[in-house]
This record gives structure tokens, C-alpha cells and sequence, in this order.
């Protein structure tokens, strides 16, 4: 029989999925001044669990927490204690609740870290983000032992998460955070042994990847969320990442996590950056045009010894099963509708519904020269930053256990949650010295 979304998939390390939906990793931003697990997280949690996935990957835990994607992740460090522990056990039971299997995002913001938690970020080299509008400062190349820290960091981020109930880590290696930076040679111009050549680069990935392996122990998941691309001429290619699933082949990662793009080319949101983007493959099928790294995934897939996870535009029963039945995908990364509709996999699981909501259509500050594909770049990147305000103002919704709000405004949402950030910015502590 063909493969489709119901069908359940046990990985190498033995943890199964019921099902071959997962909650793709979405940055939630509840954690208390302190970073630390909050009651919404369980909240938000538990109403995911009731949705039916088969896995719930979470927002992006950091190991660094002067070097946060944003001011409310959780972290884990060297001064996580016991109340902490409690906290991320309570977490994982409320998302195992249903029994989908339950993987922790580890990152470290490197570059992207945003200027009102450190001016002066850590990352393979001195090269700031190209974006409009002042909310990143400058990085400075890290040194050896620093390097050597963010090694220790996941794995101890894997020990955690192990003892308190998680079945696995996704190491972050995307999206332009530091381990994906690390790979790209547009941010990585090193000249020792973390940069030059692709094995060079990647070095640091391979080492973290070891390190949780050997802190996270047998029967513990560890896997890998990699770009197809960077989208940007000069910077991390399919190329690339092909030679990293090669590397990745011989470490005994569980499953790899294809998606793309960074804060300066964001393909993961399907939005074009403020430069034209490089772009190697063209989406011919519309199954390539609905999801739309699966073009890339293809060639992945064929490298790959292990299975493959899609992230980035499933809205379509039938091309989620397509794309699974041709071998295209073992794993299904859904997002972005889960933030106003839950129950989004338990629907199509049911077949309930054909079609997943595509809010992101919808989401402009206003027509033409106001939209998404306006001239102006400080308005174009406005609205990608006023997208991302609507969906983290719809995840604190539900977190409150309240109902979403489809109607709000993505300017409003955009200011909304500015306000926000720098409020829990001043209670954190506010940006390094």
C-alpha cells in the first residue's frame, strides 16, 4: 500500500511517529525574564497535541542566552537548575499528552541575534546583516574556545532534554542562525579550521551533532534541520548541502529537516529578500510550486541514507501524499496554519479537509506599492516583519487559551509586538553591556 500521512514511521534510533504530520518548529516567545519554561508553553502545547500530529518539533531552545533569536526563548546553560528541569519535564508532558513524539529545536542565534539583546553578537566573522531598520548590531568573529563552548552547549542541551522526558534534539543548522552562518561563505570568511573549505565550515555542525550523541545516549533522536540553499548568490548552495547529507550519513542522524533561506533571502516563509534570489532549481509540478523545497528535497532524498523531513508551503492533502507516496518525503513539516487552526492535522488526517489554510496569502500591510513586493525596501521588509508579528500575536492567543484573531491587522500586529519585545527586553535585563 502507498504510503500516506497515516502511515507511521519508526527511525533508526527507534522513536516511532503515528503519523507523518509534524508540527514544524515556530518560535513561540513565552518564556519568563528568566528564560525558563512558562504555563503557556504548556498551554499552547497541549492544544497541539490535541491536533493529532505524530511529532511536535518546538521553537528554537538556546544554549547561549545572550545570544537569543528573541527575548523570550527558553534557554538552556550552564546555570540551568532543578526549578528549570521541572519546567521542561512539565513541558513534555503536556506535549506528549497524545502521544505524538516530541523533538526540542537547539540553536544559537549567532549573527541574528537582535541588537536589543546584544549589540555586539558572536559569529564565524565580522559580516552584519544586510536589512534596513537597525535591529541587529554588528557581529564579532568568535574565538576558538568560544567556538568550542557552543559544542558543549548542545550537548548539554541534549542531556537535558533527554532527562526530562523529550525524545530527541533537532540541531538548528538553518535559517542563517550561527551553526547555518557557520556554512555559508558569505557570513563564514575564516581562516583557521572552522572556515575555507566545506569541511572546514561544516565542522562545527558535525561537532555538535557528536557531542549530542553522545550526551543524549542510546535510543535518544538527534537530527539535523539544513538549508537546501541560502538563496544568495555566493553563499551556501545545493552543492553544499548535498556534501553535508553525505557527512550527515555517517553520523547516525535519525532524520534531516530540508528547508531554506535566512533573515536576508526568508525562502522559509516563501517571501523574496530585498535582493533578487538565487534560486538553482525552478519549481516545474505543482507539487513543487505548493511546497517549495521539494524540488530540492529530491536530490536530497537521493543521498540521504536517512529519512527526510519537508517543510515550507504543504497546504494540500493530496500533495503531501503524493510527495510521500513518490518518496519524495518521509516526514511532513506543517507551521505557519497551526498558528490560528490546531486541529489542522487531526482534519486532514481525517480527511476532513482537502486544503490547509493559507493565511500568508493574505498577510500585507496594504496594495501595491504597500504589499510584500513593493520597491521600497524598508516597506517590503516591513511586511515580512508585520507577517511574523501576526502569527507570534496569534501564538499568544492560544497560549492564553484564548481564540485566534484571523482579523488583526499585520501593522498593528507588527507594532504590537515591537511594543512587546521591548518591554520583555527591559525586564530581561535588556541588551549586554
Amino acid at each position: 500500500m502507498p504510503v500516506t500521512i497515516n502511515t507511521p514511521l519508526t527511525l533508526q534510533s527507534g522513536l516511532t511517529f503515528p503519523n507523518r504530520l509534524v508540527k514544524a518548529a515556530m518560535t513561540e516567545g513565552l518564556a519568563d525574564p528568566r528564560n525558563r519554561v512558562t504555563e503557556e508553553h504548556l498551554t499552547l502545547y497541549r492544544r497541539w497535541a490535541d491536533g493529532g500530529a505524530g511529532g511536535l518539533i518546538t521553537g528554537n531552545v538556546q544554549i547561549e542566552r545572550h545570544h537569543l533569536e528573541r527575548v523570550g526563548n527558553v534557554v538552556i546553560d550552564a546555570k540551568t537548575g532543578e526549578d528549570e528541569m521541572d519546567g521542561f519535564s512539565r513541558w513534555a508532558e503536556a506535549a506528549k499528552s497524545r502521544g505524538a513524539a516530541l523533538i526540542m529545536q537547539v540553536s544559537h542565534a549567532g549573527r541574528q541575534t537582535p541588537k536589543l539583546v546584544n549589540p555586539r553578537p558572536a559569529a564565524p566573522s565580522p559580516v552584519a546583516l544586510g536589512l534596513p531598520g537597525g535591529q541587529f548590531g554588528e557581529p564579532r568573529a568568535m574565538t576558538p574556545d568560544e567556538i568550542r563552548a557552543v559544542v558543549e552547549g548542545f550537548g548539554r542541551a541534549a542531556k537535558v532534554a533527554k532527562r526530562t522526558g523529550f525524545d530527541g534534539i533537532q540541531v538548528h543548522a538553518a535559517h542563517g542562525y550561527l551553526l547555518s552562518s557557520f556554512l555559508s561563505p558569505l557570513a563564514n570568511r575564516r581562516e583557521d579550521d572552522w572556515g575555507g573549505p566545506l569541511e572546514n565550515r561544516a565542522r562545527l555542525l558535525v561537532d555538535c551533532v557528536r557531542e549530542a550523541k553522545v550526551q543524549g545516549g542510546a535510543g535518544f533522536s538527534v537530527s539535523v534541520k539544513l538549508n537546501s540553499a541560502d538563496f544568495q548568490k555566493g553563499g551556501f548552495s545545493h552543492a553544499d548541502c548535498l556534501m553535508v547529507i553525505d557527512v550527515l550519513n555517517g553520523l547516525g542522524v535519525d532524520f534531516v529537516e530540508i528547508s531554506g533561506g535566512n533573515y536576508e533571502q526568508p525562502k522559509m516563509m516563501d517571501m523574496e529578500g530585498l535582493e533578487p534570489s538565487f534560486e538553482e532549481t525552478k519549481r516545474t509540478s505543482t507539487r513543487e510550486r505548493e511546497a517549495y523545497f521539494l524540488s530540492y528535497a529530491k536530490s536530497v532524498q537521493e543521498r540521504a541514507s536517512m529519512p527526510l523531513m519537508v517543510t515550507g508551503g504543504f497546504r494540500t492533502l493530496s500533495g503531501m501524499n503524493a510527495a510521500l507516496a513518490s518518496g519524495e518525503a518521509d516526514l511532513i513539516g506543517i507551521g505557519r496554519p497551526l498558528c490560528v487552526d490546531t486541529a489542522t492535522p487531526a482534519k486532514l488526517l481525517a480527511g476532513e479537509i482537502e486544503t490547509a489554510d493559507r493565511w500568508e496569502a493574505q498577510l500585507r500591510i496594504g496594495p501595491g506599492l504597500f504589499g510584500p513586493n513593493s520597491p521600497i525596501k524598508l516597506v517590503k521588509a516591513l511586511n515580512g516583519f508585520g507577517a511574523q508579528g501576526w502569527y507570534y500575536e496569534q501564538l499568544r492567543l492560544l497560549a492564553a487559551g484564548k481564540a485566534p484573531n484571523p482579523k488583526l491587522g499585520v501593522l498593528k500586529a507588527f507594532m504590537a509586538h515591537q511594543k512587546r519585545e521591548t518591554v520583555s527586553a527591559k525586564a530581561w535585563g535588556g541588551a549586554m553591556p
